[in-house]
């Protein structure tokens, strides 16, 4: 395969932030048009195209940036890229603070209606594998001016309330359809009445009336953008881990849907050290 140049990364990094821009705005464009109009330029396939664009996605998503929901992250990028798609968003001020007003922005009351139908099947990842504890990584230089999304919107306590509300219409839907009225009474919102000592958010049940402990990570992103978990959160799900789940809402201000994990954090995400506890020697 031909490497691509400096003018055709260049050319296909204007274009996603392009995309970009408009579906922050809420506007509405055409992938396909705007794939075609590339072809043109470079004279790529459709294909090729297609995945640099997932390439400039798993680039902003590891520069702490939200990224184009139809372009699922692909993580085999070459460091050119990463450096031009860097700069790039660096240099972006109006795209920076679009995203960042999307991080912090107050959540809408999500639908209830339907809200059962708005499940899907988790995210695929090839690097999901057992005890997926990551090894400490040298990170690549950031330049100024990049935001940390994740970070933002983890102190987005608002957003984080409204997920765990609308985790808990989720589970009393599930449980009146499983003819359990009386279960879906005394669902707890463990996070208001305990706080984050428990490990959980929410505490519901099964049909047989045994806990299922839930743990809520809202996002007003995309499916795949990363989130951080406590070491309480990992220890309580290694300890309960037949009864936890993960609760992933996500586009959770345009169009919320949500999966579900079962089990160990470790075992079903990708952890990363995110921080180290220091004292003066």
């Amino acid at each position: 395969m031909v490497p691509w140049s400096a003018a055709e990364i260049e050319a296909v990094i204007a274009d996603y932030f392009e995309m970009f821009h408009l579906e922050l705005r809420g506007e509405r464009y055409n992938k396909a048009a705007h794939n075609r109009r590339l072809q043109a330029v470079t004279g790529r396939s459709h294909a090729s195209i297609e995945m640099k664009h997932q390439n400039i996605s798993a680039v902003l998503r590891d520069l702490g940036s939200s990224y184009i929901d139809g372009y699922k992250p692909l993580s085999n990028y070459q460091d050119q890229l990463y450096d031009a798609v860097a700069a790039r968003l660096a240099g972006d001020r109006a795209l920076t603070r679009a995203i960042a007003a999307e991080a912090d922005a107050r959540p809408v009351n999500p639908p209830v209606k339907g809200i059962l139908d708005r499940r899907v099947s988790p995210p695929e990842s090839g690097r999901r594998r057992r005890n997926l504890v990551a090894e400490a990584r040298s990170p690549r230089r950031t330049p100024s001016g990049v935001l940390d999304y994740v970070e933002r919107e983890a102190r987005n306590s608002a957003l984080g309330a409204k997920g765990e509300l609308w985790v808990i219409e989720f589970e009393r839907a599930r449980l009146i359809r499983e003819g359990k009225e009386a279960l879906a009474d005394r669902v707890e919102h463990v996070a208001a009445t305990e706080g984050p000592s428990a490990g959980f958010d929410i505490r519901s049940f099964e049909r047989n009336g045994t806990d299922r402990l839930i743990e809520v990570k809202t996002t007003a992103g995309p499916i795949g953008m990363p989130f951080f978990v406590s070491p309480n959160e990992v220890e309580t799900s290694r300890e309960h881990e037949a009864r936890y789940h993960l609760y992933r809402p996500f586009r959770f201000n345009r169009d919320p849907h949500l999966f579900i994990l079962r089990g160990r954090l470790d075992r079903t995400c990708l952890l990363e050290p995110a921080a180290f506890r220091a004292e003066v020697a």
